[in-house]
């Protein structure tokens, strides 16, 4: 069962920018932390952000400044807004979302909650 729905990569040059989305099938979810993992090439797997059912927000050290990440509880969806984007930004993008806490990017607990399918972000040059 597919419990969160992912859009809004693509490609882009550096120095663009792309808004994610991602939407949570259920009213659990608006009360859920959400936020963002990403695996770029030849790397482990990142937390990028995340965000409390309070509007917390907490980021990698690598975005902090580029990327913003949002919630709208109402219709169970958070954006991550990417911008400045460098092309060591490229890599699959995930949405994770699950009542852990504490809430936090890269929390090892949010790992293992409910994850998206991902979607691609490619930066060229």
């Amino acid at each position: 069962q597919e419990h969160l729905v992912e859009s809004g990569g693509g490609s882009v040059q550096a120095g663009g920018s792309l808004k994610l989305s991602c939407t949570g099938t259920d009213s659990r979810y608006s009360t859920y932390c959400m936020g963002w993992f990403r695996q770029l090439k030849g790397k482990e797997r990142e937390g990028v952000a995340a965000i409390d059912r309070d509007g917390a927000t907490t980021y990698a050290d690598s975005v902090k400044g580029r990327f913003t990440i949002s919630k709208d509880n109402a219709t169970r969806t958070a954006y991550l807004e990417m911008n400045n984007l460098k092309p060591e930004d490229t890599g699959m993008y995930y949405c994770t979302a699950g009542g852990v806490r504490p809430c936090y990017s890269g929390s090892p607990y949010l790992a293992s909650a409910h994850w998206g399918k991902g979607t691609q972000v490619t930066v060229s040059t």
